[in-house]
């Protein structure tokens, strides 16, 4: 089948669509990649598939949405293609347009529970117009799928029509030979609100043996830069900026502990099952985790985790005590993160993803 898969960022650090259209490519699909051209946006890698990056007036805001699904229909309509993937609801309305009243069909890959999110969850005029739309759409889809099973049941509440499930799981690596004489904790991700760092950071000042590397960008990049200043830890705080996906590991493979810290004020977290949280077991690194129900669950099966029951410094303060004074704890830690990555990789949930798209047939 031709398939175009539709994102709103630039392409460059979205893992979850690089593992699906590959796995899609490589399994006999045409897969065109679109997303979005920012002022800043490196260039584009060498992929097995087409990528495809559309230019905007507007960069955020209303009018951007608008202008994006505008130009999303405007450009793609003209392209031959069987099927739209539309990934999350930011995208649905140009895939609804244009799949509507034609042979072509709609997949919805749903990244989160939209307007569940931190960003939207407590504006209730904009939550309330991006869960009537997600409503009003989803049931148009010719399939249906989110990144973890609790998730997809309470789409399928809120939408009601039913979500598959295909996970964040990344590819299988072979794990390090690991050194732990530096305390490196590592946070990799977007340095968005309810990610937990404000609470690290807080936490770094009772942690003088550890270091704090923070990759990414984002919104809370310079206030997050001032506070670390301000609670004069900034000797301890390295923020590394963007690094690029094929980079990560490398990186990953230096530290001593993950953060995976969410607030559990966000619905669309408390359901999700980030990347991140799987990454670290492919490197066998130990990670802090919050008890939400995807984490308890994996932590049920493999021990791979340490949870924590709330967000503050103080509970990741006692954490963090407790593995740097127990090694023995530290090592069944790590162990128990190898024996995950065994069966948390791509290369077995693809197989999820390609049954599903098979039915489309």
């Amino acid at each position: 089948m031709r398939v175009v898969c539709t994102v709103i960022n630039d392409l460059i650090q979205d893992q979850r669509m690089e593992r699906i259209c590959g796995s899609l490519t490589h399994a006999g699909h045409d897969v065109t990649l679109v997303g979005r051209e920012l002022p800043d946006s490196l260039p584009l890698p060498e992929r097995p598939y087409r990528q495809h990056r559309v230019r905007c007036k507007y960069l955020t805001g209303k009018r951007f949405y608008l202008e994006y699904n505008w130009k999303l229909v405007k450009q793609l309509n003209s392209w031959d293609f069987d099927v739209v993937c539309s990934v999350d609801v930011d995208t649905l309305a140009a895939g609804a347009a244009l799949t509507r009243a034609s042979a072509r069909r709609l997949v919805f890959d749903a990244h989160e529970w939209f307007h569940m999110t931190p960003e939207v969850v407590d504006r209730p005029l904009i939550r309330g117009f991006w869960r009537g739309l997600a409503r009003a759409l989803a049931p148009r889809a010719d399939l249906r799928y989110t990144v973890a099973p609790r998730l997809a049941g309470r789409l399928a509440e809120d939408y009601g029509v039913p979500f598959s499930t295909v996970r964040n799981l990344p590819l299988r690596k072979r794990p390090p030979e690991r050194a732990t004489e530096r305390k490196i904790i590592l946070y990799q991700g977007m340095l968005n609100p309810g990610r937990g760092l404000e609470e690290m950071l807080s936490a770094m000042r009772d942690l003088p043996d550890c270091e704090l590397w923070i990759a990414g960008h984002g919104p809370l990049l310079g206030e997050l830069r001032r506070c670390s200043e301000r609670m004069k830890i900034a000797g301890r705080v390295s923020f590394l900026g963007f690094i690029r996906p094929e980079e990560l590991p490398a990186l990953t493979d230096q530290a001593w502990l993950g953060l995976n810290l969410l607030d559990a004020v966000s619905p669309s977290y408390y359901y999700s099952l980030a990347n991140k949280a799987l990454d670290y077991l492919q490197s066998g690194l130990p990670s802090l985790q919050m008890n939400f129900p995807e984490y308890r669950h994996i932590q049920e099966q493999y021990g791979c985790y340490v949870l924590l029951n709330e967000l503050t410094a103080d509970t990741i303060v006692t954490a963090v005590r407790r593995l740097s004074s127990q090694p023995r704890t530290y090592e069944a830690l790590q162990s128990a993160c190898l024996r995950a990555a065994e069966d948390l990789c791509w290369e077995r949930e693809e197989e999820v993803l390609l049954a599903l798209w098979q039915k489309l047939r």
